[in-house]
């Protein structure tokens, strides 16, 4: 749950508030302690699409489980045995 800061304490003690959203704490603004904004710690978008190069560095340092090509043919066995 966020914490409530209220306009005066943002005045007040920035640097402190800022510090805890650094931290990742979500904070809600009040104003005469009614809740006015959230505040929220940034994130960065991330690329979805990862460079081929990256790509294959994954897979060569991580591959996939031997059993996993098995393990999807039988789901995809049993959901065309459902049809």
């Amino acid at each position: 749950m966020a914490r409530a800061v209220s306009i005066r304490e943002l005045r007040n003690s920035t640097a402190a508030v800022v510090s805890e959203l650094e931290a990742g704490e979500r904070l809600t603004l009040t104003v005469n302690r009614r809740p006015v904004a959230d505040i929220l710690p940034h994130a960065e978008d991330r690329d979805p699409w990862v460079p081929a190069a990256e790509l294959r560095r994954i897979v060569r340092e991580a591959p996939a489980d031997p059993g996993l090509l098995d393990d999807l043919a039988e789901i995809r066995n049993a959901e065309l045995d459902d049809l």
